[in-house]
């Protein structure tokens, strides 16, 4: 018997032995192969056939995407070529010199919000209301915003040359090194006339303390915990957690803040179809003393967000305020593919302690966390305080105005806040 009728026959008998053991799996597999042959053919149809020219890049992209389109929408394909900005969005950083930019709707000037702290152009002398002239001596007058952002971003580790004028009229040229920039994702009620955070809402007795969590990346608990400390140090007596507006994040990140103020108890459940169940348990070591404790959310604050205001509530470690949370209560995957491109997946539920599922299902009634004191806002109200959330985070007060026939006044104070939830 020659070699290849012996490999031939070995095949057979091994295919046999195996749908004998294993129908399921095989018919399994004759489904797949049947679903990529049909595939294969439309797309050899359409790509040949079609009454106009067609892309096919765009064609392979539109099929994994019809297939995804079926489950969720946190369910998505990140093609090689978006890879490197998604993971960036997880993490919560970017490469770059750290400066927030806008440009003047009237003068079309790029002019400084603030720069990030500790960020290299904080510490090359950047700072807000300067308006950037040149980048590496080249001017860019005649530029867009996303052109300049452009030339200012490059790879860590290279130099680039910044010309600004100052709010003063000064005009300097500043050098600064490009680096991963982690956007600070622990914020406080304003800026100090440092550029520091305030954390205090109200400085009289009892002092309370106000925390902002915009996102929940790798390193948001590690950065929690010594301000939370410092603020116990210097006499706070009860703390505003504000989670309004949270998208959300990284799961044990949450998991870790929660736990940072409950003793004993569940914290959350996650199980799913084919992931066995995971129940997270409070430590005692390393939570912070007691302290009176109010939550806020609305309609914005999803996912890990969802985790921390309900599982404090559940634990009866503060008092939930606003309105109903987003509803996603679902853990993603990330599965990075063979030949490129990267997989988020919905792979299970998580549940609060309570058991409630937060997740908001389709024709779900009863979703989210729901707060125990509910504060309405409507859709104009919360764009302001967006607006006055935006404006205590990113701005030195005060910035004086370049207008010389318009001086500044020199009044600090401060209009009424239209923040009817804090």
């Amino acid at each position: 018997m020659n070699r290849e009728k012996f490999a031939w026959i070995t095949s057979v008998v091994l295919v046999a032995l195996l749908a004998f053991q294993l129908p399921g799996s095989l018919a399994h597999r004759d489904d797949d192969y049947a679903f990529v042959n049909t595939l294969m053919t439309l797309h050899r149809q359409v790509a040949e056939n079609y009454v106009d020219p067609v892309d096919e890049e765009k064609l392979r992209l539109g099929a994994i995407k019809g297939m995804l389109d079926q489950l969720d929408p946190y369910t998505v394909y990140v093609p090689p070529a978006d890879e490197e900005k998604f993971n960036r969005m997880l993490e919560g950083s970017y490469k770059g010199v750290g400066i927030m930019l806008e440009q003047n709707k009237e003068s079309k000037a790029i002019e400084v919000l603030t720069p990030i702290e500790g960020s290299p152009a904080e510490k090359a002398g950047v700072l807000p209301g300067d308006i950037i002239i040149k980048v590496n001596g080249e001017s860019i007058a005649t530029l867009l915003i996303d052109d300049v952002m452009k030339k200012i971003a490059g790879p860590v580790g290279t130099e680039v040359r910044l010309t600004v004028r100052h709010t003063t009229g000064e005009e300097v040229e500043l050098t600064m090194s490009r680096q991963e920039i982690v956007m600070p994702t622990v914020r406080g009620f304003r800026r100090k006339p440092d550029n520091t955070w305030d954390y205090w809402v109200n400085t009289g007795e009892p002092r309370i303390a106000y925390v902002r969590l915009t996102q929940f990346t790798p390193d948001t608990a590690a950065k929690l915990r010594p301000m939370l400390e410092s603020l116990l140090a210097g006499g706070m007596k009860g703390l505003i957690l504000d989670l309004r507006f949270n998208p959300g994040g990284v799961l044990q990140e949450a998991e870790e803040v929660v736990d940072m103020f409950v003793k004993e108890g569940t914290i959350d459940v996650t199980k799913g179809r084919n992931r066995p169940e995971r129940v997270t348990k409070a430590k005692a070591a390393g939570t912070l003393p007691e302290f009176p404790m109010v939550v806020l959310v609305n309609e914005h604050s999803a996912s890990a967000s969802e985790i921390v205001a309900g599982s404090l509530m559940d634990n009866r470690r503060a008092l939930v305020v606003g309105q109903r949370t987003y509803g996603k209560g679902s853990v993603q995957e990330v599965t990075r593919l063979e030949r490129g491109g990267e997989l988020k997946m919905t792979v299970a539920y998580y549940y609060l302690p309570s058991g409630r599922l937060v997740h908001r299902k389709k024709d779900a009634t009863d979703w989210g966390v729901q707060p125990q004191i509910a504060v309405p806002m409507d859709e104009n109200t919360e764009k302001k305080v967006m607006m006055e959330l935006d404006q205590h985070e990113r701005f030195l007060p005060p910035v004086p105005k370049r207008s010389a026939t318009q001086p500044t006044t020199g009044s600090t104070t401060q209009p009424a806040s239209s923040d009817i939830q804090l």
